[in-house]
């Protein structure tokens, strides 16, 4: 064998060994948003279950207010069903898409209730009412951190993904689309610190 075989032989060497490098990193990307959405899965679950709590403390005061209770909760099963829409494909565009909308929904409705709520003292005053309030806002906090964890860990994916070389390799791994980022449609009130006051 010659010197030329054996140059040859390590080129070939180093380019595969750079293809298995790229396709690496590109599942290493792929994974790390797709944990970074069970995060938010987690923190959604947890909002969504206190939801519940917080309408049945809020029912003993608000017998006049079924309406505004009644869309909580309808937003709440909206929202809890887009969640399950996502975490199935968190790559889909169409399922964040929807996740983004249910959530939006969930959180007029939320605001609504907080309208309401300012208007009955007793309820507001009631130490069941501010826990489950204190617990929903801290939740809030953890989705938006979360998010926020997602769409950076999105971006590193995409941007990988997009650059040279690996765009050449990208689609002959599996790795046709882009992941989406999961964007609300009120940016600026979710930018600003989230105000749940009841």
């Amino acid at each position: 064998m010659g010197t030329g075989s054996l140059i040859f032989l390590v080129v070939i060497a180093i380019l595969v060994f750079y293809v298995v490098a790229i396709y690496n990193r590109l599942v290493t990307l792929k994974n790390r948003f797709q944990n970074s959405f069970a995060q938010i899965d987690v923190q959604l679950k947890r909002r969504y279950d206190l939801i519940p709590n917080l309408v049945e403390t809020a029912k003993a005061y608000l017998e006049h207010e079924r309406g505004t209770l009644e869309a909580v909760i309808a937003a709440r099963n909206e929202a809890m069903a887009g969640l399950k829409a996502a975490a199935a494909n968190p790559e889909s565009a169409q399922a964040l898409s929807q996740l983004a909308k249910a959530e939006g929904g969930l959180q007029g409705a939320l605001g609504k209730l907080s309208i309401v709520v300012e208007d009955y003292p007793d309820l507001k005053a009631d130490t069941n009412m501010r826990q489950l309030s204190e617990e929903l806002t801290s939740t809030e906090n953890r989705v938006s951190f979360a998010r926020q964890a997602f769409n950076d860990a999105v971006t590193d994916y995409n941007s990988y993904k997009q650059s040279f070389p690996p765009v050449i390799l990208a689609g002959t791994f599996g790795h046709v689309k882009d992941a989406s980022l999961l964007e609300f449609a009120d940016k600026e009130q979710l930018q600003a610190a989230p105000k749940v006051s009841f």
